[in-house]
């Protein structure tokens, strides 16, 4: 399903797990790895301190992708290596393209320092620009499970979810894993008047349409799926369901639809990145 994967590295020590996790998934996938280091030579004291800084940098990420490519050798992984220069999201960005990576996988945190470039923004930064998947986890002690036995998918009917929900099912078939798919309505953005009450019955019903229509699609292909339409905070919402479900990933669009009833766009997506307990797979629209 995968057939080249861009592993961006900072030289994080808890990021050892979600290098882990990529090798399992190369391995699984019959993959090949590109270890990146990028150089963030876009910083003020880096401009400053001139020549000798940026080279001590570039040194640095030699040595990281090197040890990097220890946990792909213990798992026969085949790799290459990667030091390049430049603002870090960008340089992901354009890496994945040029290179023609299909899957993106990164820390949603890294290192503290000047190497750092997985700190919040930069990995929210490439998963609303990549055009390819982003696989995003949080370093932590404790590995992920792999393969994955359950995908939980919020959906809201939108185009980008639409293109996740294919994505989720390929990949559901290709682990003979389950999935759960969720659509939430938000109640915050309404009032108590009649008309909001009207408005929360219709959204109910599209939830309800939504989701049954993405566990229809998994069934039509064999997956075992199980459908849940939730009221609340989406990200809230999200986060409780995976651990309900006992889900080991998210696979989830970039961006929904407008208006009251959006459930993906933008920031509700960040924020589950950001706080997931588990892997968080991210699909923008074709």
């Amino acid at each position: 399903m995968y057939d080249s994967i861009l592993l961006p590295v900072d030289g994080s020590a808890h990021a050892e797990i979600v290098q882990r996790h990529a090798a399992e998934l190369a391995q699984w996938a019959d993959a090949t790895v590109e270890l990146l280091y990028v150089a963030d030579t876009t910083r003020d004291s880096v401009t400053v301190l001139g020549d000798d800084v940026i080279d001590a940098l570039v040194r640095y990420g030699e040595e990281v992708v090197a040890e990097a490519g220890e946990t792909f050798d213990a798992h026969g992984v085949g790799y290459e290596t990667a030091v390049v220069q430049g603002r870090p999201a960008d340089a992901i960005v354009e890496q994945a393209t040029e290179r023609g990576h299909d899957l993106v996988v990164m820390p949603t945190h890294g290192r503290t320092g000047v190497s750092r470039f997985f700190l919040g923004s930069v990995t929210e930064s490439v998963v609303r620009d990549a055009d390819v998947p982003v696989l995003t986890a949080r370093s932590r002690d404790e590995r992920y499970d792999f393969p994955y036995e359950r995908l939980l998918v919020p959906t809201d009917g939108s185009t980008t979810a639409n293109t996740a929900i294919d994505h989720a099912l390929d990949l559901a078939e290709s682990m003979d894993a389950d999935v759960d798919v969720l659509s939430v309505v938000n109640e915050a953005s309404l009032g108590l008047d009649t008309r909001s009450t009207v408005i929360l019955d219709e959204l109910e019903a599209q939830a309800d349409e939504t989701v049954a229509s993405a566990v229809a699609q998994a069934e039509a292909r064999g997956i075992e799926a199980d459908g849940h339409v939730a009221h609340g905070s989406p990200p809230d919402v999200i986060s409780d369901r995976a651990g309900e479900v006992d889900a080991d990933a998210i696979v989830m669009g970039t961006t929904g639809r407008s208006g009251l009833d959006r459930v993906l766009l933008g920031s509700v997506t960040e924020r589950t990145v950001r706080s997931a307990d588990v892997p968080v797979l991210t699909v923008r629209p074709e």
